[in-house]
């Protein structure tokens, strides 16, 4: 069974009131200037997007959270945006050019056949170019179709309510976003959702995850390595160092 959630059931679920909407058509080439580094990504947004869509605006005006100051980041408004992407498009790398185009901390939206993904980064003032703000950190994903458990996604959209985020300022906001995203990539390992208890907890889940993805990838070298060997000293040595990493694995993943 794949559960695979529109647009507009997923606008709803987000709950943010009627004066932070926007709506408004983002012209591709605004994002062709200013988010496009290389031709081939302005390819990639030119051949990739059907449309892009500013659908609200959070600010202490329209959601009633205060913004937020230090001497890394101003956030002053959370952008709400959709895309629709056409079949060959490279989603991952629109995301994150839309991330670094947007000046705002953006909860980004991208239809496709497959379904819809999430996708959200922070964003920080740039050092060396005074007013430009560049992505500070992970850009953290989650798709919101799954063959083997669509109740996970189910629990996820739940969560992402306004009401049920963090309100002292709009940088603590996006952070609960962010946190449950973190959740719905954690329970695809793990097969629970729960939002972490603390911005701590949440932390160390992502580190885990991080980790845990890394050993995945070096587990799967191996493997493939020793397959391939024909020396029988060279495959002792290489399934000890398969049973370590799953050792260390298993150790990550209880940390989840």
């Amino acid at each position: 069974m794949t559960v695979s959630f529109d647009l507009p059931h997923l606008v709803a679920a987000l709950g943010y009131p009627e004066n932070a909407a926007v709506n408004q058509r983002i012209p591709k080439k605004m994002l062709v200037e200013t988010g496009a580094p290389t031709a081939a990504d302005k390819r990639a947004i030119t051949d990739g997007i059907d449309d892009i869509h500013w659908l609200a605006a959070l600010k202490p005006g329209t959601v009633g959270i205060p913004a937020y100051q230090d001497e890394a980041r101003d956030y002053l408004e959370i952008a709400i945006l959709s895309i629709s992407l056409r079949p060959e498009a490279k989603a991952s790398r629109i995301a994150e050019l839309v991330h670094r185009a947007i000046p705002y901390p953006t909860f980004l939206m991208a239809q496709s056949q497959g379904g819809i993904s999430i996708s959200l980064a922070h964003k920080r003032w740039a050092q060396n170019e005074a007013g430009k703000t560049v992505l500070d950190g992970d850009i953290l994903e989650a798709n919101l179709y799954s063959t083997e458990r669509p109740d996970l996604v189910e629990l996820f959209v739940d969560a992402l309510p306004l009401e049920k985020q963090p309100r002292s300022s709009l940088h603590a906001l996006y952070q609960g976003w962010m946190d449950t995203v973190l959740a719905l990539q954690t329970a695809f390992v793990t097969g629970v959702f729960c939002i972490s208890s603390s911005r701590e907890q949440a932390a160390e889940r992502h580190r885990a995850l991080q980790e845990s993805r890394r050993l995945q990838t070096e587990l799967g070298r191996l493997r493939s390595l020793a397959a391939k060997e024909r020396q029988v000293a060279k495959q002792v040595e290489l399934n000890l160092a398969i049973k370590r990493i799953q050792v260390d694995l298993g150790v990550i993943l209880g940390k989840l």
